[in-house]
């Protein structure tokens, strides 16, 4: 958050989230029907996690970011913005046991198949159209959303073994505190001060404080919490000059959307690292906010993803320079 409170006073561990209610059982975004606005069903999926509660909410990334971010079975490409929450957010309802999918022609091309009655989840990608009007040249071009349907391997039969012998499976990890997002934070340059009881970002002194460690209930809660810290801190005008109050589309929601990006950020981040993702421990105020903000605007969760993903790039990018420069400090991969 931004230069207001979290309390971090210990609580119950987050983490362990008890077993969902039925009656908070998602379903991942399946094939729109014909006509259907792709990104209002994406977004209307995005708001029924949300109202399902905060529990419902942290249980879906701590479940489905244990072991990274999802990526394609065929050509180990991660896939990234919103793709990632739609992924997670299947693999959570259904209970995949493993990140890696591909598309029904990727299957048949190594001489797998889909089983009968399984149902893909609908992502998105964004391909650049012409506008009609426009002269040739100067020619103008919009990004329109298009969809693609992707299988997790486990919907999927007579996989070739060296697929199979790759596969990343999702088991549940102890965690240990977390050399590799340690040496992240250092590498970072981010001014961070541990003391006190709150978290928060100050950009007019563009420094990050954190209570001691010992504060957390678990190492996974002072990760979720530092790593929010850390993607408000990119927004920066000095980095990548987030400020959303500059422009009349989210108004007084601002501050709300920026905390989605924030927390959007960390889970990916900790999808990164492959630990347990939590939540800051009471962000739950915060829903009501992002809900209205989705609901405004169908573009929302597209925008908040974006910046995120761009926070994360921003990020290991200094990571990845800091190694090139210094032979004595590694990054772990």
């Amino acid at each position: 958050m931004t230069d207001t409170t979290h309390n971090l006073t210990p609580t119950a561990n987050t983490v362990g989230v008890p077993p969902t209610p039925p009656e908070a059982h998602l379903q991942a975004v399946q094939t729109p029907k014909k006509g259907k606005d792709l990104k209002q069903d994406i977004t209307d999926k995005i708001i029924e996690l949300m109202q399902a509660g905060p529990a419902q909410w942290q249980k879906t990334w701590a479940v489905a970011a244990a072991n990274g971010m999802p990526v394609n079975a065929t050509t180990g490409a991660p896939y990234r913005g919103v793709n990632v929450l739609l992924l997670w957010v299947a693999t959570a309802d259904a209970g995949y046991t493993t990140n890696r999918w591909m598309t029904y022609k990727q299957a048949q091309a190594v001489g797998a198949n889909v089983r009968k009655g399984e149902k893909s989840v609908t992502c998105v990608f964004f391909d650049m159209i012409k506008k009609k009007e426009a002269q040739d040249d100067e020619a103008q071009f919009f990004p329109m959303a298009k969809p693609f349907h992707l299988f997790n391997l486990d919907q999927i039969e007579n996989l070739p073994a060296e697929l199979l012998a790759d596969e990343s499976v999702i088991t549940t990890k102890v965690f240990e505190p977390c050399g590799a997002a340690e040496d992240f934070l250092l590498a970072s340059g981010a001014a961070i001060t541990h003391k006190g009881g709150r978290a928060f970002y100050r950009p007019s002194t563009d420094e990050i404080y954190m209570p001691p460690r010992e504060a957390f209930t678990t190492p996974e809660n002072y990760y979720a919490t530092v790593l929010h810290e850390l993607t408000h801190w990119t927004g920066h005008a000095s980095r990548l000059d987030r400020n959303f109050s500059k422009t009349s589309r989210f108004g007084d929601e601002s501050y709300a959307f920026e905390e989605l990006v924030a927390e959007l950020g960390a889970a990916f981040l900790a999808g990164h690292f492959g630990f347990v993702a939590a939540t800051v421990e009471n962000h739950a105020s915060y829903m009501a906010s992002w809900i209205k903000v989705l609901k405004n605007d169908k573009n929302a969760i597209f925008t908040a993803a974006k910046h995120a993903g761009a926070a994360i790039d921003y990020l290991l990018d200094i990571a990845d320079k800091t190694v090139d420069q210094r032979d004595d400090y590694k990054i772990a991969a």
